[in-house]
């Protein structure tokens, strides 16, 4: 029987875990919330009152900076770049983790190797072989070459992630399916993907803020301004005037957005699939 002593025990404990939470739950949201704050003031507010309301609420910062270089055009390159990359993406690395997991074959323990290797490895480090490759390929300054890059660089860490849900799939299910006469192709499509729906969304945030947040090889890469994704876009305005700090985080604020949407839509999957080990 639970005492009275036992029962204050667990409520200061859920107290104090609650209060742990709320802390790193502001913590976390503070930088988001100055951000906001200051694209919403004037350069002279933000060098002044950088914590504080803003003294006049500027919302036409945002249309500013939407105007400011082609604002738009940069927006819509990130977001088919992320979303081809990341589509691409999860296409090749569940047919490899479902091929590496379910079929045994002379090669399946070195390739794995491989795709670990590939973890550890950076692929900017061959950034110079990488540049004269898309040179080769006339793939510089485009979209294509660009997704192929994000996608060579983020595939070990989603094949690696995958294959270790597909050996958790039970096989008997596949079996059974065979048994039935479906061919792989329909266990593949009608069975493997929705089972691995939380690990596919899991794979799919983490690589999307990834590619959505990527610099270096924007800047390598691209050389036209009707090609620049959003980081390289928002860099090269900045560094081409004096920098305008309610400009920047109004701009910021932008491309923050569409991340936060991808997440809210996503975020059963992605709970389910970092929860998916411990159940």
């Amino acid at each position: 029987m639970v005492t009275t002593r036992e029962r204050r025990r667990v409520r200061v404990t859920r107290l104090f875990g609650y209060a742990a939470l709320i802390a790193f739950t502001l913590v976390q949201l503070a930088p988001a919330a100055l951000m906001l704050l200051n694209s919403l003031k004037s350069d002279l507010d933000v060098l002044s009152n950088p914590i504080g309301l803003p003294a006049e609420w500027l919302f036409s910062n945002y249309a500013e900076i939407w105007q400011r270089a082609n604002f738009g055009r940069y927006l819509l390159n990130s977001v088919v770049v992320t979303g081809s990359s990341v589509i691409v993406l999860i296409l090749i690395a569940s047919m490899m983790a479902f091929y590496l997991a379910r079929f045994d074959f002379v090669w399946n323990r070195a390739l794995l190797l491989v795709f670990l290797l590939g973890l550890m490895v950076p692929l900017r480090l061959a950034v110079i072989p990488i540049f004269s490759l898309m040179r080769d390929l006339h793939l510089l300054d485009s979209l294509a070459g660009l997704v192929l890059i994000q996608v060579a660089e983020r595939l070990a860490f989603a094949v690696f992630v995958l294959y270790g849900f597909a050996l958790s799939v039970p096989r008997e299910i596949e079996e059974a399916a065979l048994v039935d006469g479906a061919g792989w192709r329909n266990v593949f499509l009608q069975m493997f993907l929705p089972l691995m729906r939380p690990a596919l969304g899991t794979v799919a945030i983490v690589t999307a803020v990834s590619i959505w947040n990527e610099f270096f090889f924007p800047l390598v890469l691209i050389r036209s301004e009707e090609m620049r994704t959003l980081p390289l876009g928002l860099a090269t305005v900045m560094a081409e005037f004096r920098t305008e700090w309610s400009l920047l985080f109004a701009g910021l604020t932008i491309a923050v957005l569409p991340v936060i949407v991808l997440f809210v839509a996503m975020a059963r999957q992605f709970i389910d699939g970092m929860t998916e080990g411990t159940r």
